[in-house]
């Protein structure tokens, strides 16, 4: 009985997805409020990435959450794992290590790739307000290229220290360069209290790219002590 039920609850909602998958149509005009934000981000902020614009500046108390979020995740996590106890049994530490051991395709592709994850993950984070990207969006191929260095090295340790004190560092600066829009500018992290520059240049949409950029390092140090956490 509770499998023909399950059956049911399962064709109505395939139904329901083919139904809004065959009613889906791309919206062929732009919505008044894109035309908005498309025309005014450019011309206000200086940022010819609207989504960037919009996310650090004009959102600017939303993004401050998602960032607490992810800080509370992260000390949450370290919590939980810190210190849990090995239940290995005396003698099986070898045969463990042995089997987790990377394979030469691993290590050797590591050490190829890791550098250009780094690099990339830095240049997303540097032109998010030019380009598709940003602070998030690099912080997390930053860890996602920590990750891999832990497959690749399972022996090699992360410096929690080093990057706890990174990213208390780059959350103060945050905040402190949020403080400074309300007092210099019209709101909590206005990139106004900077020059906007010439438009399309690497230095220009005022405060945008540093704030981008603390959100990077701060993301990138989060993300990975959590993943170092689950592998201790």
């Amino acid at each position: 009985m509770s499998r023909l039920l399950n059956l049911f609850a399962v064709a109505v909602f395939a139904a329901i997805f083919f139904g809004l998958v065959a009613g889906y149509g791309e919206r062929q005009t732009l919505s008044p409020l894109a035309i908005h934000y498309l025309t005014q981000v450019p011309a206000d902020l200086g940022a010819p990435n609207v989504v960037t614009g919009i996310l650090i500046t004009l959102r600017g108390f939303d993004t401050l959450g998602e960032v607490a979020v992810l800080f509370m995740v992260a000390a949450s996590v370290g919590v939980l794992l810190a210190g849990k106890p090995d239940d290995r049994r005396p003698g099986q530490e070898g045969k463990a290590d042995q089997a987790r051991r990377p394979s030469e395709l691993v290590r050797n592709g590591a050490e190829v790739v890791l550098p250009l994850i780094f690099l990339f993950g830095a240049y997303v984070i540097m032109h998010g307000h030019l380009s598709a990207g940003g602070g998030f969006q690099g912080g997390a191929i930053v860890a996602s290229g920590v990750m891999l260095f832990m497959l690749a090295y399972p022996d090699g340790r992360v410096h929690h220290g080093f990057l706890s004190i990174t990213e208390s560092l780059a959350g103060v600066v945050y905040v402190s360069i949020g403080i400074l829009g309300i007092i210099l500018a019209g709101g909590f992290l206005d990139s106004h209290i900077l020059p906007r520059g010439e438009f399309g240049a690497f230095v220009s949409a005022g405060a945008i790219p540093i704030i981008s950029a603390l959100l990077g390092i701060k993301v990138g140090a989060e993300l990975s002590v959590i993943i170092d956490r689950f592998r201790s």
